[in-house]
This record gives C-alpha cells, sequence and structure tokens, in this order.
C-alpha cells in the first residue's frame, strides 16, 4: 500500500505501508511437531480462531500461502 508522509508544512512524500510480519512458530498437533512460519498480525489471531490446518488450507485457496 502507499501514502504520504505529510509533515508540519503540509510538505507530502511518497511513502509505503508494509504489512506487519512477524516470526512465530505454531504447534501441529496431528505431526506432534513446532511449525515456523512469517506471518502477519491478523494471521496469528486468524490461526488462534481457525486453527493451523484450516488456516492454511484457507491461505492456499485464495493464493497468499506462499511455501518457501
Amino acid at each position: 500500500m502507499v501514502g504520504n508522509n505529510v509533515s508540519h508544512s503540509k510538505r507530502r512524500t511518497k511513502r509505503t505501508f508494509y504489512p506487519n510480519l512477524q516470526k512465530k512458530r505454531f504447534f501441529d498437533v496431528e505431526s506432534g511437531s513446532f511449525i515456523t512460519l512469517r506471518v502477519s498480525t491478523s494471521a496469528i489471531r486468524t490461526i488462534g480462531k481457525l486453527g493451523l490446518k484450516t488456516a492454511i488450507a484457507q491461505a492456499k485457496a485464495k493464493g497468499t500461502y506462499v511455501e518457501a
């Protein structure tokens, strides 16, 4: 996303807004191991609400899940 920095004198310069990405470990109950993901803070909340496997399946369906 792009926008403007606005100074006190109202002079505008371009800037970019980046997603709030965090490196987070999640426990996978099925395999019994930890999985490290680089996810946004909103995705952390979604994983907490839906569960790890369901959230990854939805992200793959949307096309937002990228495997490294």
